[in-house]
């Protein structure tokens, strides 16, 4: 995918402060700390488009960001952060919610996982949610430079197992390595329905 241009929007809590549903969107979601931003930047070829922190929670709402003016991506807050005021963490379920079952334009969701960590309640939980509003899913499994290969392939097993999926519905990518970019890409382009420029 050739980015021509790629800029944040808006930020939103409620639908009602959505961007207008004119394109369709593309949403990122997963636990906090995850990697979301830096995978956004990765794949956008901006490094500073979406800020990232070593502070998980940092993500509290919905930001939206208008790529090559026809598409967007939407980064939905982290969860699962212990150390958040107790009134933003139980925002976070209803924002999610809110988002998935009343946004026409979502085309797709790239669901991220950290490989180092099993998956939690609350992972589990997003995914009956995605199957509940039948939402085309992209799983992906960041940091993947952080495990050595052996150890990395019983990890993404065990992953698979707890998520009820098959192994090869995950894909492994790092945005230090730039691995799994392009396939991330090529599962995006799928879900928005967009012809995949020449090389």
């Amino acid at each position: 995918m050739q980015i021509s241009s790629a800029v944040f929007l808006k930020s939103a809590l409620k639908p009602v402060q959505y961007p207008e549903a004119d394109r369709p969107e593309i949403a990122f979601a997963g636990r906090s700390n995850v990697g979301k931003s830096s995978m956004i930047n990765c794949l956008l070829n901006r490094r500073g488009l979406v800020r990232t922190s070593s502070t998980p929670g940092r993500t509290q709402m919905l930001n939206f960001f208008d790529i090559n003016e026809r598409f967007r991506f939407v980064d939905l807050p982290g969860y699962g952060f212990a150390r958040v005021p107790m009134a933003v963490k139980k925002s976070w379920g209803p924002m999610i919610r809110a988002y998935l079952e009343s946004r026409s334009t979502l085309r797709g969701v790239v669901f991220i996982l950290d490989i180092r960590r099993i998956p939690s309640e609350e992972d589990l939980r997003l995914l009956d949610w995605l199957e509940e509003y039948g939402c085309p899913t992209i799983m992906a499994v960041t940091k993947a430079d952080k495990l050595a290969r052996s150890r990395r392939d019983r990890q993404i097993e065990t992953i698979a197992s707890t998520c009820g999926l098959p192994v090869d519905a995950f894909t492994l990518f790092s945005a230090t390595t730039r691995q799994g970019k392009d396939e991330i890409w090529e599962r995006i382009e799928t879900a928005l329905e967009l012809p995949t420029p020449s090389a």
